[in-house]
């Protein structure tokens, strides 16, 4: 199975991790054993040449971009002569050129004899490479349907339990005051790198000014600095008038900033807490959630129930779930409904429908389209190029770390997005 959060050992090579658990162990006469890696190095460059995978199995994981650690986790399977092949959502954290190369790789193993199962709420990929589908909808299978006489809209609508509708109304801006100015912004990464260079744009109250751009090209580092969870090398950031380039988290908080991270178990929730106390997480030191410094559990708990049931966050314990046993689509819905809810100025969000349903997908949309209505600004970055096109008001394109255009969206077709955000067209 290829996990939709992947089971690597970071500080392993790619070989080292293939081979965890099943080491192919040497022994000298005299001497201890010890794990001979050539065979195994071999069989993995061969194993990667023949599906078109493209790995170095000396390569370490915490070295490789996302889409090469997916590939890691099929040859895992590849290596161990694994009959059933099963992908829970892989094509979440890829890049649109990352999944066709990846749906690619599933129709070559599929005609190679392997049986795949695809978990995905992806229409339009389950139309690209299955051949059958079984829809679930609140853990009961609806019906099993062959892709050849199946449409996307069939398929949504028995996901769902109603009909779908697919275009969003989307009202025209009425920008306000400048609430974020970011002015010649550098930021560098852990291995002293700058991955975002001299960016500066604006976003007015009232405003969707989404980022695009191709997984690494510094858009989720940008929106980090943004929040205060990464430093700020050189350059400004100014939130409504005020300096807060140097600012803590907790003050940029406070001031009116919301984050939907792009990794939300790493960064958007603590896995090992309750449903209630992640909701909270960000208003817990003030009332009603405490009274002179005495947190207040039964608070926590009511305020849960209340966003439970108005976002439709499916948990099996309530309020007292916890955080780590819901699905990946649950724990997002978790932080949109703990981030939208705190009132910001700004509200930034960073692949916010990512493994989420159709249906989630288009309530989240549609939140943010509200949330700008009632004067929010917003920040989304997004890979997927549907979504930003679909919610942009203003497109910021990212490339090698530089923001290279920045025009009105209605001003910008799919195709000229898609070249900047490549590098083959820059202004």
């Amino acid at each position: 199975m290829v996990h939709q959060h992947f089971k690597l050992v970071s500080n392993y090579t790619v070989a080292e991790n293939i081979v965890l658990g099943a080491e192919p162990t040497r022994r000298l006469i005299g001497l201890a054993g010890y794990v001979d890696m050539r065979p195994v190095n071999a069989a993995i460059a061969e194993l990667s040449e023949r599906y078109g995978l493209s790995v170095d199995p000396t390569s370490v994981i915490e070295d490789l971009p996302v889409s090469t650690q997916q590939r890691v986790e099929i040859l895992k399977m590849l290596y161990r002569e694994a009959e059933i092949l099963i992908f829970d959502e892989p094509t979440a954290m890829l890049t649109p050129q990352e999944i066709g190369y990846l749906l690619d790789i599933i129709a070559t193993l599929r005609d190679s004899g392997k049986t795949i199962l695809l978990i995905t709420h992806k229409l339009e990929e389950i139309k690209q490479v299955a051949d059958r589908c079984a829809i679930l909808n609140h853990g009961k299978l609806i019906a099993t349907m062959e892709m050849a006489t199946s449409s996307t809209a069939d398929m949504a609508r028995r996901m769902v339990g109603r009909e779908v509708i697919f275009e969003i109304d989307k009202a025209p801006a009425r920008p306000g005051p400048v609430v974020l100015d970011v002015r010649g912004l550098v930021v560098e990464n852990e291995h002293k790198v700058d991955v975002a260079r001299d960016v500066s744009f604006q976003i007015h109250a009232g405003e969707i000014f989404a980022v695009a751009g191709v997984a690494g090209s510094g858009q989720v580092e940008l929106a980090d600095a943004i929040a205060g969870l990464s430093p700020v090398k050189s350059g400004t950031i100014q939130l409504s008038g005020r300096d807060i380039t140097t600012a803590a988290v907790r003050q940029r908080t406070i001031g009116g900033i919301s984050y939907i991270p792009e990794d939300r178990q790493d960064v958007g929730l603590i896995l090992d807490f309750p449903l209630a106390d992640n909701l909270a997480s960000k208003s817990y030191f003030k009332p009603p959630f405490s009274h002179r410094g005495i947190l207040r559990p039964e608070e926590f708990a009511s305020y849960a129930d209340d966003l439970i049931e108005r976002y439709d966050i499916r948990c099996s314990n309530g309020a007292a779930t916890l955080t780590r046993s819901m699905s990946g689509g649950n724990q997002q819905k978790a932080i949109v409904a703990r981030e939208v809810e705190q009132d910001a100025c700004l509200m930034i969000f960073v692949q916010p429908t990512r493994g989420l349903d159709i249906g989630a997908i288009l309530a989240i949309r549609r939140r943010i389209l509200e949330e700008r209505d009632r004067g929010r600004a917003v920040l989304l970055v997004s890979l997927e190029l549907d979504e930003i096109l679909a919610l942009a008001d203003t497109i910021g394109v990212m490339f090698a770390g530089q923001m290279i255009k920045v025009a009105a969206a209605d001003t910008l077709t799919r195709e000229e997005v898609g070249e900047y955000m490549m590098g083959v067209k820059q202004s």
